[in-house]
């Protein structure tokens, strides 16, 4: 397919705009002012060997699909459109076989970290269907991309290319060599780098903190991430809601913070469907369910929790409605049943 002319002259134009030292366009990227600053930088701050950086740089392929991809984010569709993708029978099914396969460390991770099995499950079907699709991209060249071609992230992103470097040297590996998403996402719970740094764990306890081929540190990694964000054992998600016409428009920025109890949101006109307490904080959104068609929730502590992990609605809804599914399923299959309740044939 060929490219937008906006695209194919990106790199013309980043050529044009930096410039090296002596004023020329550079014809190395580790030549590039910026790079040169962020080299600078590495030394300074990690004591990193400033040719390693050079060499590293100049074998950096930039990818400027990706910045392209950026401007056009899935969850940003309406949740009708969005949610075909993720709320599948197959999702379910490998969302069941995958919690029979790991039963053992599923459970270990909510007894040590109060996450439920299935959450745990979604998170891994919605991010890469178990371990499928980890991302194509060497994630140094998508996070330097991003880091020194998308300047509204820039700055967030040149943070985490200094933690996938340093990630790497504390993990002993070659930086060229780690896949990554688009975005610079890692493994099977698709972490940023500082999220690794932070929140991967050795969950089986064999010395490595290994998110791309053990599902054991997968588990683990995720329930810890949930638990250190305030995941609270055995609490609901979200809750059904009524809402007075035009409210949650007024409230639409502060639909990701947990502002507001369930009483004060009651007293603006959104009212849960079944009982609720009314000093728990809650975050209330619509959901477009066919065009033109909303539904009002709100989403409890445990839901905004979802959205450390991505900062959508859709996608914290898609995680919740997932696992809703698979533990039906789960459930109904210990029992010798159908989700339906009607009973298994066994052979």
């Amino acid at each position: 397919m060929k490219l937008p002319l906006s695209l194919r002259l990106l790199p013309l134009l980043t050529l044009v705009s930096t410039v090296a030292a002596d004023g020329l366009p550079p014809t190395r990227l580790s030549e590039r002012q910026d790079v040169q600053a962020f080299i600078a930088q590495m030394v300074q701050k990690h004591d990193w060997d400033r040719q390693n950086l050079v060499d590293l740089f100049d074998a950096a392929n930039l990818r400027p699909g990706i910045v392209a991809a950026l401007d056009k984010p899935s969850t940003s569709r309406a949740w009708y459109q969005f949610h075909p993708n993720f709320l599948t029978a197959e999702k379910t099914r490998g969302g069941v076989a995958f919690w029979h396969r790991h039963r053992e460390w599923l459970t270990k991770a909510r007894e040590k970290y109060g996450v439920p099995e299935e959450v745990i499950i979604a998170i891994i079907g919605v991010e890469t269907d178990y371990g499928k699709h980890l991302g194509h991209y060497r994630a140094f060249d998508a996070l330097t991309t991003i880091a020194f071609e998308y300047p509204r992230r820039a700055e967030y992103f040149r943070q985490e290319l200094e933690q996938f470097l340093l990630l790497a040297r504390e993990e002993n590996v070659d930086p060229l060599t780690l896949q990554s998403s688009y975005a610079g996402a890692l493994g099977w719970p698709q972490f940023m780098p500082g999220s690794f740094r932070s929140y991967a764990v050795d969950f089986d306890e064999d010395g490595i903190r290994d998110i791309w081929k053990n599902p054991v540190d997968v588990i683990g990694s995720i329930a810890y991430y949930f638990s250190k964000f305030g995941w609270q054992r055995d609490d609901a998600i979200v809750q059904e809601a009524s809402a007075d016409d035009g409210v949650l428009d007024t409230l639409a920025a502060e639909k990701f913070n947990l502002k507001y109890t369930v009483g004060e949101l009651q007293q603006m006109g959104i009212k849960p469907l079944q009982p609720l307490d009314a000093q728990q904080k809650a975050l209330a959104f619509n959901l477009e369910t066919a065009p033109g068609h909303f539904q009002a929730w709100l989403g409890l502590n445990n839901f905004y929790v979802i959205t450390r992990y991505n900062k959508s609605i859709n996608y914290a809804m898609a995680v919740t409605r997932l696992s809703q599914s698979i533990g039906a399923a789960y459930r109904a299959s210990e029992a010798g049943q159908q989700p339906d309740g009607t009973k298994t044939k066994r052979r």
